[in-house]
């Protein structure tokens, strides 16, 4: 491959190529608000034009319950790789507008960055993989792998009609490997690749005490106050030193290796810093583990709301009869989402105080845990196609967030996921003036065009679970 003609494909097109993401980035497709939806099919009909233009020979707007799915299949000979191409084209609500220093669809370039809702969450990102193909094609005839393409238009709703399309579409999406154009790097000048994420579950524990709500004087003392026993409970999910006290909780969590551990060690990491940014005097949680380790490779239970009682300005001296929470969990590999879930309950279920009854209703959102190989193909080709575009290896890295697409797509083709997407943690996305870096636009086309490169030299059955 002829990667110095690529790259100068690339530079002599690259205002084309801006100029067409802003009118992408025009478009807004919010899939959140509904007086949106003819956006959403607005965008779904200009990605799928710009994939017929890419070169795809076949290209289709799939219906799903909500938001359509924009298919594309690119065949290019038998034997070759098949990768299937995850992204999304919906974005994020842009409220509070008053805080945009321009509007959040007239896409504007300041200071080397272009500026848009989307500019990076997904839109830019997804794009990239798009203007590589081109060059691949203009100095090569077409990349020499097979490429499917599947870009959806509910990600930032939670892509709740993902599952069963997947599951509808399993022979038509089949492949050896799904590369995701939705992600990122470490920071602007440090490449990363993620191994895997973390998986999720919740719950909500209401507490009912009295009938009503009680004189606190006429009868505090008396009769259990639901606030009083909801926090005693939440207390004693946590022992002393900041492990989850719930009986079975960490039955299936694998521990790292050292040399895992130190694979993680080389992520540049400013401890300082960034307790000075969120503004906190130390961190907390698990004895023996760093803050990154916390994040990435240790579960965790977490209250994320608790209320009940007054709550107005002055005082009420009131003796609440309810009391609510609301409760989630990392999720760590080999956990399982409902057996967490069950093991909380029963744990509720136990130590409850007297004189409260409790009810737990687990929550709709779930996702299991993701870890792929190590030494997966996949791996080692993004890591030559980010060290020639970067300079330098990527470091390894896990999400401590979810991202529910990556088993998913595991369960329903049954094949890997790699990350490979150049959103940066700086990039403002779901919050105003969300922007991508052009230093980072041109990296991510360049580092596309070898990455697809490797891909399709390697051995297909290698890629497969």
């Amino acid at each position: 491959m002829d990667y110095a003609a690529a790259d100068a494909y690339l530079t002599k097109n690259r205002e084309r190529h801006l100029g067409e993401l802003q009118d992408f980035l025009r478009i807004p497709s919010v899939s959140a608000l509904p007086a949106h939806r003819p956006d959403i099919a607005r965008a779904s009909e200009w990605l799928a034009e710009r994939l017929r233009a890419t070169g795809v020979p076949e290209v289709r707007i799939m219906p799903t319950s909500g938001s359509p799915v924009v298919y594309g299949d690119w065949p290019a000979r038998p034997g070759a790789p098949t990768i299937l191409l995850y992204g999304h084209y919906d974005v994020q609500p842009v409220d509070p507008v008053a805080l945009w220093q321009t509007p959040p669809f007239e896409p504007a370039i300041r200071d080397g960055r272009l500026v848009a809702r989307g500019a990076s969450d997904d839109k830019g990102s997804l794009f990239i993989p798009l203007l590589a193909l081109e060059a691949l094609r203009a100095v090569a005839g077409g990349p020499q792998l097979n490429l499917k393409f599947l870009f959806e238009g509910e990600e930032e709703t939670g892509s709740p009609n993902l599952a069963p399309f997947l599951h509808e579409h399993r022979a038509l999406l089949a492949a050896d490997v799904t590369v995701s154009a939705d992600g990122g790097q470490w920071d602007a000048e440090t490449p990363s690749l993620a191994l895997g994420n973390r998986g999720l579950t919740g719950l909500q524990i209401d507490m009912r005490g009295a009938a009503t709500d009680l004189h606190s004087g006429t009868y505090g003392g008396a009769v259990a106050n639901p606030l009083h026993a909801m926090a005693a409970l939440l207390a004693g999910m946590h022992d002393a030193d900041g492990r989850v006290a719930v009986s079975g909780f960490y039955d299936a969590v694998r521990e790292l290796s050292a040399a895992e551990r130190r694979e993680l060690a080389r992520v540049p990491f400013d401890e300082a810093a960034l307790r000075k940014e969120l503004g906190i005097a130390q961190f907390a949680g698990e004895p023996g583990y760093t803050p990154l380790e916390r994040t990435w490779i240790r579960p965790t239970l977490e209250v994320n709301g608790m209320w009940g009682g007054f709550q107005g300005d002055g005082s009420k001296t009131v003796l609440p009869n309810e009391a609510h929470a609301k409760i989630t969990c990392r999720l760590v590999p080999d956990q399982d989402p409902d057996q967490i879930a069950q093991a909380v309950e029963q744990h509720v279920r136990r130590h409850t105080p007297a004189g409260v009854t409790v009810t737990v209703t687990r929550g709709k959102g779930k996702a299991r845990p993701y870890l792929m190989p190590a030494e997966h193909p996949s791996l080692a080709a993004a890591t030559k196609a980010l060290r020639a575009v970067y300079g330098k290896d990527p470091v390894r890295v896990r999400v401590g967030g979810t991202l529910p697409v990556s088993d998913l797509v595991k369960r329903e083709l049954g094949t890997w996921l790699v990350f490979f997407a150049f959103g940066e943690p700086d990039n403002l996305v779901h919050a105003p003036n969300e922007f991508l870096r052009l230093q980072t636009f041109d990296r991510g086309t360049r580092a596309y065009v070898r990455f697809f490169d490797e891909l399709g030299r390697a051995d297909a059955a290698s890629l497969r679970p």
